[in-house]
C-alpha cells in the first residue's frame, strides 16, 4: 500500500491521502469538507518535510550498486559504501536546506 510520503508530487486525492485521513482520524473527518481540508493540510506540512527524504532517494545508489559497494569494501580498506551513502546526507540534509553543494 502506498504512504503518502511516497507521493512524488503532492495530490490531496491520491488515495493514499484519503486512507490517512480515515485511518487517523476517521470517515467523518473525511467526509467533513471543512475538516478534511484540515486534515489535508496537516499531511501536506508532514509531505513537505519529509522533502529531503524523497530526494536522498532519487540520489542513493541502486541496491545493486551499495551491494557490489560493500563487497569491494570488504576486499581492501577503502569505504566506497559509505561515502557515496553520506556524500547523499550530506547533499539532502533532514533540515530541508539541500542540495548543499
Amino acid at each position: 500500500m502506498k504512504n503518502f510520503l511516497d507521493q512524488k508530487v503532492w495530490n490531496a486525492n491520491d488515495s493514499s491521502v484519503w486512507r490517512e485521513i480515515v485511518s487517523r482520524f476517521g470517515q467523518s473527518d473525511y467526509d467533513d469538507l471543512t475538516k478534511r481540508a484540515t486534515r489535508e493540510s496537516t499531511l501536506k506540512s508532514e509531505w513537505d518535510a519529509k522533502v529531503y527524504s524523497r530526494k536522498r532517494i532519487a540520489e542513493y545508489p541502486t541496491t545493486g550498486e551499495q551491494m557490489d559497494m560493500l563487497y569491494k569494501d570488504n576486499l581492501n580498506s577503502t569505504t566506497t559504501h559509505k561515502d557515496a551513502v553520506e556524500a547523499v546526507k550530506t547533499k539532502w540534509p533532514k533540515d530541508n536546506s539541500g542540495p548543499v553543494e
